[in-house]
């Protein structure tokens, strides 16, 4: 096993207690987070020394890594950051990470042209592209969409250790239409992204149904102990979501018959970037518009897609969902109706 792999989760293991500013942290809780973290990522079983977590903390405290964590020790006891925004995945990364990372990329590329690893074309492409801007020795070829601004991006490698060592979870969450904050003990399943947004999908422990949290909203995670996880134990989440535009899809929700009438203009854009998986053009008219079908939930995400195209497609059926998209142009034009105070 590679001393540098171990330390790796040492460090990340201090850096992920020390974020957490709810509680205090002595030198025997971060020995024990560390052994759990050892032992549940790579079997080892026989702990560590107090000698070696002290050197890890002054190895973070230096330049050496990169790192200079602003670690203090208050009350002669319990350790934190000074800097209550300060995590070493946010310092920058060293020209010797930046050589093994592309020496990875590199292998990645290699790699690639095995027919097994055709989806990671799309992965290998960003990670060629984000490494090419970080060194700066040439401008990038390519540019990807991202979103700097969006929050909870922080909580994904939480919560995909979590999902894997099936471990509770105590989120505080904000939802857009909460006055405040509410805490509840969640069993996380799947970190799921849509349009550059993630989402944890998960079950509450007060409640029977899948529910997914936006990881923007997310305030606070707390792990829980692993003896109260409760697997999921419904279809697997490819069919689960086969039928779904974007996330949100309740257990009783089925797929249903949609036609959508597609002008000449977008015609060739919706052909070429099917709106889902299980588009079919069912009639192509002499004006060189389209019609298509999916069998799609009726859901939030359907209806932004659909309305996303403007005056350049027309819901044909089912009723309840074009009388819901008339609806919603219709408040939508009398916006337009009114001069501007």
């Amino acid at each position: 096993m590679s001393t540098n792999k171990l330390a790796l989760i040492r460090y990340k293991t201090i850096d992920s207690c020390l974020c957490q500013r709810h509680r205090k942290w002595t030198l025997e809780d971060l020995i024990e987070k560390v052994s759990n973290a050892l032992y549940e990522l790579e079997g080892i079983h026989n702990g560590i020394s107090k000698r070696t977590i002290q050197g890890d903390i002054q190895l973070m405290r230096s330049n050496k890594l990169g790192y200079n964590a602003p670690i203090i020790v208050t009350d002669r006891k319990f350790y934190s950051y000074s800097d209550p925004k300060y995590s070493i995945s946010n310092s920058p990364i060293t020209s010797l990470d930046m050589k093994k990372m592309k020496e990875a990329v590199d292998l990645l590329k290699h790699l690639n042209g095995f027919s097994y690893f055709d989806e990671m074309s799309d992965m290998i492409l960003r990670l060629e592209n984000t490494l090419i801007k970080s060194v700066g020795i040439q401008k990038p070829v390519v540019q990807m969409e991202s979103n700097k601004l969006l929050k909870g991006l922080n909580w994904i490698s939480t919560l995909h250790h979590a999902i894997l060592e099936e471990i509770p979870l105590l989120i505080t969450y904000k939802s857009f239409k909460s006055l405040a904050p509410t805490q509840d003990v969640y069993y996380p399943y799947l970190l799921k992204e849509y349009r550059n947004r993630w989402f944890l999908i998960c079950k509450p422990k007060k409640g029977k149904l899948l529910l997914n949290l936006a990881l923007d909203r997310i305030v606070d995670i707390d792990e829980m102990a692993k003896n109260g996880f409760i697997a999921y134990d419904g279809i697997d989440f490819d069919r689960y979501f086969a039928d779904t535009i974007g996330v949100t899809k309740s257990h009783k929700d089925r797929g249903q018959k949609v036609i959508l009438k597609i002008d000449s203009f977008n015609a060739p854009y919706v052909e070429t970037k099917p709106l889902h998986s299980s588009q079919q053009i069912i009639d192509k008219n002499n004006d060189g518009s389209i019609m298509i079908r999916l069998d799609v939930v009726l859901n939030f995400e359907l209806e932004r897609e659909i309305l996303g195209f403007g005056e350049n497609i027309e819901v044909i059926a089912p009723r309840n969902l074009r009388d819901r998209i008339k609806r919603r142009v219709h408040k939508n034009m009398q916006q337009y109706t009114k001069e501007i105070e």
